[in-house]
């Protein structure tokens, strides 16, 4: 069902169109934004009660510099006014639940024609190193896919045997099962790995630590999802399997895309949206946070949203033939986790996922400072959140966590910010007391 939703309907149209547009120029890329966008806020405030008072006092647009004339839209405005940005009903469409790196619980609505935009988009990026669905792909996700024998045997992975996927747990990777999964992952001989970086980056440091030779030439590229890529992540990533790493940015959301190029450049792709990049006082700057109007949003319009992330901008252009604008560094995203004897780190990626399926949490921040217990401060809206919500989180935990480490969860009025102005969903201080 979920590859019908992403690769039916008009995803062929959309592979072949983006294919065909990868070496527009850039006044030729800024021309489909603009109509795109002129299209995409008539459609928001004719079809979403929030945009149609929003932007009751706005004229109609005519060039890309409009797009400040449009309020910003925050993340805790999306939250509050959810239910009056959606366009459709959630009967006509794609769901996608965050928890997202700030804590904070959002059930977003796609059309379904946005959704196979956004997969035919992101696939055109992965095939320019080869990829295609149907080649064997390892990936590694924040889903809970593992049974009890499963766990007993050691194996940690199911297969989608229909198209060559196979699915590893990211909530098992630890210094006892990792020979289990480097053994695997020889045995299955992946074309492509996808996935949280981290969780390649524990396996990569255990096998180079280990002096395990991974076979060469047999992993062709390497597309992270989710967080942050370090400098040490990275070279230990591509070092292990002796390949290359790839980078791109989205979000759950619906942000436009960041791909990155073979010349290892970072490109927006004009075509997925409006880029802004403010400072504190929402003056363009070189860099800042990164505002974003995603145009295959249509089902919850997102127009100058402050995703929350940071971004630094690069001069100049690439000699790749991709004439979209460059960026240098994506600097939002956290690498931070917990630690659990009995399952390993957990990424923050999986600790966002905790809120999945989940009403009524506002925010809540993970501390851990001893190795066998965290404490989970919770701000609740007592309207929506209930014992079944308590009981459905700590589950989402316990698949993450296992069932020795103690959780405790402290209810409260404010989580305090970092003296940097941050909000930090994950404190981990005992960092120290791991072998790295």
């Amino acid at each position: 069902m979920a590859y019908r939703k992403r690769y039916g309907g008009n995803y062929k149209k959309y592979f072949e169109k983006y294919k065909e547009n990868k070496t527009l120029s850039l006044k030729e890329l800024e021309q489909i934004q603009l109509e795109r966008l002129k299209t995409f806020v008539a459609n928001s405030k004719q079809n979403s009660d929030f945009y149609r008072t929003k932007f009751s006092d706005i004229g109609t647009i005519t060039s890309l510099k409009d797009v400040k004339k449009l309020p910003i839209l925050k993340k805790e405005d999306l939250r509050k006014n959810i239910n009056t940005i959606y366009t459709i009903n959630k009967e006509k469409a794609n769901i996608s639940k965050t928890g997202g790196t700030t804590g904070k619980s959002l059930t977003v609505r796609f059309t379904k024609d946005n959704t196979q935009e956004r997969f035919a988009m992101l696939d055109v990026f992965r095939s320019s190193f080869g990829y295609k669905l149907g080649k064997k792909t390892a990936w590694f996700s924040g889903k809970s896919i593992l049974t009890q024998n499963d766990i007993k045997k050691n194996r940690f992975w199911k297969t989608d045997y229909y198209y060559k996927v196979r699915y590893y747990s990211t909530f098992h990777i630890n210094k006892k099962s990792i020979p289990f999964y480097i053994t695997n992952l020889i045995k299955f001989k992946p074309k492509f790995l996808v996935g949280f970086p981290s969780n390649m980056y524990e396996i990569a440091k255990f096998g180079i630590n280990n002096n395990i030779d991974f076979p060469s030439n047999t992993i062709k590229a390497i597309f992270p999802t989710a967080e942050t890529i370090t400098p040490d992540s990275k070279k230990a990533i591509e070092q292990f399997f002796k390949t290359k790493m790839y980078n791109q940015y989205a979000s759950s959301e619906g942000a436009p895309f960041i791909f990155e190029c073979k010349q290892g450049k970072l490109h927006f792709e004009l075509q997925s949206g409006i880029f802004e990049v403010l400072d504190e006082n929402d003056n363009e700057t070189n860099e800042g946070r990164l505002i974003v109007t995603p145009f295959a949003t249509e089902g919850t319009p997102l127009i100058r949203y402050d995703i929350g992330d940071n971004i630094e901008l690069l001069d100049g252009t690439c000699t790749c033939g991709n004439n979209n604008p460059l960026v240098k560094t994506i600097l939002g995203r956290s690498d931070d986790f917990i630690y659990s004897k009995e399952t390993g780190k957990i990424n923050l990626g999986n600790i966002s996922n905790t809120l999945k399926d989940t009403e009524g949490i506002v925010k809540f921040q993970v501390v851990q400072n001893i190795l066998d217990e965290i404490t989970i401060l919770l701000i609740v809206d007592n309207k929506d959140y209930t014992e079944k919500t308590e009981k459905i989180f700590l589950k989402n935990w316990r698949d993450r966590v296992g069932y020795k480490l103690q959780i405790k969860l402290k209810y409260v009025n404010t989580i305090p910010v970092e003296k940097s102005g941050k909000y930090r969903m994950v404190k981990n201080n005992i960092k120290h007391l791991l072998n790295d």
